[in-house]
């Protein structure tokens, strides 16, 4: 595994991301339902979204490369749960395992979309539930520049995919710019989840002003 970007900075995200955490739960709620048995939290980062998964029913492992980050995410673990330090593109599990996989804000961070889902859904079980919940890759990224109305312009690095260190419209105390992020666009995005034989059942654009900052998507695996 490669260095974790994360570490040395999880006091910080955790402060900067408890306010977007909380106000994307009533979506996030609505894309998961009820459910049972085990949910992967598949890079759950500082934890901040398990008490979320866990309202629903679910029992939490959660799974992230970032040890500083798991640090934080232990102190949210419940009782039954495990927390674990792991590579989200070749996951220490066997196949079937999960009821659910919630894959929240990772497809700006992964080396590699495509096959972190082929191991989302290798490791859910026949008739399980993924859920996805990221940045919308349409309008939200290095090729997007915030306007004071609350539009946005699109510009045509849009079709570059893959890392991006900086953009010249980050803002500088931002997640962005202090990390980078890796760009998937919308086809991609979309045909990781087809590839990896996912069936997509719902989506979303949850508001949050005049143009989506958020994509949610509910995807299942056939019996």
């Amino acid at each position: 595994m490669a260095s974790p970007r994360y570490d040395g900075l999880a006091e910080w995200y955790d402060q900067v991301n408890a306010a977007w955490a909380e106000g994307n739960r009533p979506f996030l709620l609505d894309l998961l339902g009820p459910g049972t048995g085990l949910c992967l939290d598949l890079g759950c980062g500082t934890g901040q979204n398990a008490e979320t998964l866990r309202s629903t029913g679910r029992t939490i492992v959660g799974l992230d490369h970032s040890a500083d980050q798991l640090r934080l995410a232990r102190s949210r673990r419940g009782p039954g749960e495990a927390i674990l330090r792991g590579d989200a593109a070749a996951l220490p599990f066997a196949d079937g395992v999960f009821t659910t996989v919630a894959a929240l804000w990772i497809s700006t961070d992964v080396d590699d979309f495509a096959v972190v889902t082929r191991e989302a859904a290798r490791v859910l079980r026949p008739g399980g539930t993924l859920v996805f919940f990221g940045a919308h890759p349409c309008f939200t990224g290095p090729h997007t520049e915030d306007r004071a109305d609350g539009g946005r312009v699109v510009h045509p690095t849009y079709r570059t995919a893959g890392r991006h260190a900086a953009a010249p419209w980050w803002r500088e105390d931002g997640i962005r710019a202090r990390l980078g992020m890796r760009h998937v666009p919308l086809a991609d995005l979309l045909n990781a989840f087809t590839a990896a034989g996912l069936v997509i059942a719902r989506t979303v654009e949850p508001p949050g002003g005049p143009v989506p900052r958020v994509l949610g998507l509910r995807a299942g695996k056939p019996m």
